[in-house]
């Protein structure tokens, strides 16, 4: 290796020019841990969604007047419709989140199963 003595001036453009183009290391975990916590913020509403999923689906168009005009049978059953539909879409949602956790809880494991100090190949 060849030492050779470069103008400051340089040293500070090139600097400048690799800190522009790259993330530090710390700002790469920062961003590792902002994108977790979203997602646990994420997982932390679809359980809540999950509930509502469940409460629609038992949900059923209850009668309370015998007499019921046709408007407000298709309001009724426009509603209900529309209930399953949401359940049914926030269901295809659900599945997607266990999707993205089994995809981290892969992560994790690869990354545990790694020896210290050496990086994967990509």
């Amino acid at each position: 290796m060849m030492r050779v003595l470069v103008p400051v001036r340089l040293r500070k453009a090139v600097r400048t020019w690799f800190d522009s183009r790259y993330i530090s290391i710390s700002d790469h975990r920062q961003d590792i841990r902002d994108a977790l916590w979203e997602v646990q913020t994420l997982r932390r509403e679809m359980a809540t969604l999950q509930s509502e999923v469940e409460r629609l689906r038992n949900a059923r168009p209850q009668v309370i007047d015998p007499v019921i005009s046709k408007g407000d049978k298709a309001k009724i059953d426009d509603a209900h419709r529309l209930a399953q539909e949401t359940a049914k879409a926030l269901d295809g949602v659900l599945q997607n989140e266990v999707l993205v956790w089994q995809a981290i809880d892969d992560l994790r494991a690869g990354r545990t199963a790694e020896k210290p100090g050496e990086r994967p190949c990509a």
